[in-house]
């Protein structure tokens, strides 16, 4: 038998700390090879940390809401094998699982504040039906006592960080939004026509962001202002096309990067979405996927929105808000039809662009979408 140290992985370079947000194990716990035993969060991303060994987690430093750093010691697990009859074999001594289930319940029960237990004994409750995950929840606790309560949850690094940089936007950007809207049939079309082609040929989904990215980059390239940055008195442009696009995830919204996008193909777009789409889902994302970029593209669409006026994501000068889909009529060749319109926004620090540049750039969105076959054509 051995003690094995739980310890937190190297940090991705810039950021010095990090913070435990949840322990998935109790002490007492038997945990699996692999299991993941905690999780801490940076201003960048959430790492889960997997156990090393079979064993019984042992020891627990460092609590929920403690700041770490890179290769300290956290936790301990006594390292141990599963007999064939079930039961754990740690320092010699056999236990059944059941009396250690036991025991933890029994520790919780004896840490319960006065007046939850006076409720658990008023009203009869078993106590093995109230524990999640071997903890009272506020919300049980709520329903134990018909009272109403306000329930506080610290922030998270990430919302934190999130946070700061939206007010730094506002508060150092002269910040304005213009408007337009786009025709989506042509791409709906390619979607309708090519799409089984596509997946068959490629095994990932055809959709609409890809031609968004190659769309910008165009614009990008006639409006070179739009992909820059403010150093000190000097403007600094970028010969290459590194665009953020965002994404929802259950611990806020992120915006990982697909980089030199101009020499990317739909297919090698679509690819990389995917995977960085997965890798948000199952908070695998890293430093690198998420740190630098040139500008950003938002689609509110997704979850239904219309329109929006985006905050710029500094030291970027713009982004680009994408929306919902919707049927509705406009004149085209003077006759009123119904089409699928969408309406796009980009908001840009007006520092150092102008109106003209801004419509300019979203007018080169606009006609890159409704005739998609010119960017075979780069113009």
């Amino acid at each position: 038998m051995s003690i094995i140290n739980i310890i937190v992985p190297e940090l991705p370079e810039s950021i010095n700390s990090a913070t435990i947000i949840i322990w998935h194990k109790n002490i007492g716990d038997y945990v699996n090879y692999n299991d993941i035993l905690v999780e801490v969060e940076t201003d960048k991303v959430i790492l889960e940390i997997p156990a090393k060994t079979n064993g019984v987690l042992v020891n627990i430093k460092s609590k929920v809401g403690s700041i770490v750093v890179s290769k300290q010691v956290i936790g301990t697990i006594k390292s141990s094998i599963i007999s064939s009859n079930n039961k754990i074999l740690t320092n010699n001594k056999l236990f059944d699982k059941i009396n250690i289930h036991n025991l933890i319940i029994n520790k919780l029960s004896n840490n319960l504040s006065p007046s939850v237990r006076r409720l658990i004994n008023k009203y009869n409750v078993n106590i093995n039906n109230i524990i999640n995950k071997n903890k009272i929840t506020s919300k049980k606790t709520i329903n134990l006592a018909h009272r109403r309560t306000i329930k506080y949850i610290p922030m998270s690094n990430l919302r934190k960080k999130i946070a700061g940089k939206l007010i730094k936007a506002k508060n150092n950007t002269a910040m304005v939004t213009t408007f337009n809207e786009i025709n989506m049939k042509p791409l709906i079309n390619i979607k309708k026509k090519y799409g089984k082609d596509f997946k068959s040929t490629y095994g990932i989904k055809l959709g609409f962001m890809s031609f968004y990215l190659k769309a910008v980059v165009e614009a990008l390239k006639l409006v070179p202002e739009i992909n820059a940055f403010i150093s000190n008195n000097n403007i600094a442009y970028y010969n290459y096309f590194d665009i953020n696009i965002a994404m929802s995830t259950k611990n806020g919204l992120i915006t990982p990067i697909i980089k030199d996008v101009d020499k990317l193909s739909i297919y090698k777009i679509e690819k990389i979405i995917k995977q960085l789409s997965f890798k948000s889902r199952i908070n695998k994302l890293t430093s690198k996927d998420l740190i630098n970029g040139n500008f950003t593209i938002t689609n509110g669409g997704v979850f239904g929105s219309l329109i929006s006026t985006p905050i710029v994501n500094m030291p970027q000068v713009g982004i680009l808000g994408l929306h919902t889909i919707k049927d509705r009529t406009v004149v085209l060749d003077k006759k009123i039809i119904i089409l699928p319109m969408m309406y796009v926004a980009l908001s840009y620090d007006h520092k150092i662009i102008d109106g003209k540049e801004a419509i300019k750039f979203l007018l080169k969105i606009k006609d890159i979408v409704e005739n998609p076959i010119k960017l075979l054509f780069n113009y």
